[in-house]
Order: structure tokens, then sequence, then C-alpha cells
């Protein structure tokens, strides 16, 4: 199974947007099930305000995972996934408009209102999974455009 279809199948099974990028992604890159779901559980609904997207926060975890250095405590060592995190944003930015979670549902699902809409027009089970499936796919080609480079952590 791809990771974009596990992500995508996690998501439908029940768990948040930032929980199923991070446990597809994480567990191969030595992040356990369980401890992938605990990290990421409070970043779903853009962190419960609306703000960045849940996958997008997931995919960020990866993203550190993946390319962050061994001296990540300096700046110098955050450099190379500041870049990565930048290059992330600008395609899903590019495919989906933003990365704002009520921007890309088009309500607040911070309120109760807004989660009642997002459940009435079905958002959850359309929109969100749509995002998961592309934030997953971004993972995947940013993945393999890195693979000549000896430096990455895939």
């Amino acid at each position: 199974m791809s990771k974009v279809t596990k992500a995508s199948q996690l998501f439908k099974d029940g768990c948040a947007c930032s929980q199923a990028i991070l446990t597809a992604y994480g567990e191969p890159l030595g992040i356990p099930h369980k401890v992938a779901m605990q990290i990421a559980a409070g970043f779903a609904g853009g962190m419960r305000l609306g703000e960045t997207c849940g996958a997008v926060t997931g995919a960020f975890m990866v993203l550190g995972l993946r390319y962050a250095s061994e001296n990540s405590e300096t700046v110098a060592g955050r450099a190379g996934i500041y870049a990565r995190v930048a290059e992330f944003t600008g395609k899903f930015q590019s495919r989906n408009g933003s990365i704002i979670c009520r921007e890309l549902l088009g309500c607040d699902v911070s309120t109760p209102e807004g989660r009642k809409e997002a459940q009435e027009r079905n958002l959850f089970k359309t929109v969100c999974v749509r995002i998961v499936e592309d934030a997953a796919a971004i993972l995947e080609e940013m993945e393999a455009e890195s693979r000549p480079d000896a430096g990455s952590r895939s």
C-alpha cells in the first residue's frame, strides 16, 4: 500500500488529518504508530483554531524527520528543513490556494457553527480527504526529487 493510500485510509478510518500524515510517514522513519498518533493528535482543524491545516503540520513533522540535520538545535542546522518546509508550503498553496484550514474548508471548524457546517456539507469526507491525499502526494514528490541527494534521511 502506498503511503498516500495509507494516509488517506487512516483519515477515512477516523484519524485526524495530522495523525494520518505523521503515522503513514513516521513509521518507516522510526516513529511508532502510537507515538505518531499522540504527537499529532492536537494539530487537526488547524490546531483546533482553524489555522494551519493539520495535514500540512503533519507534513512539516515528516519533513523534520526526513531532512532536519543532526545539528537541528542550531540556526544553521535548521536551514535545510526551513527550505523544505518553504518548498512544501509553496507546492501546497499552489494546488490548494492556502494552508489555512478555515480557508481550505470555507468555514471555521474552531467554532461549533463551523463544525456543524463542515459536517452538513460533508467537508471532512470530501475536501479533507483530498487535502490529506494531496499533502501525502507532495511528500512523495519531494522524496522522489531528493533521492539522488545522499544527505537526505529518506
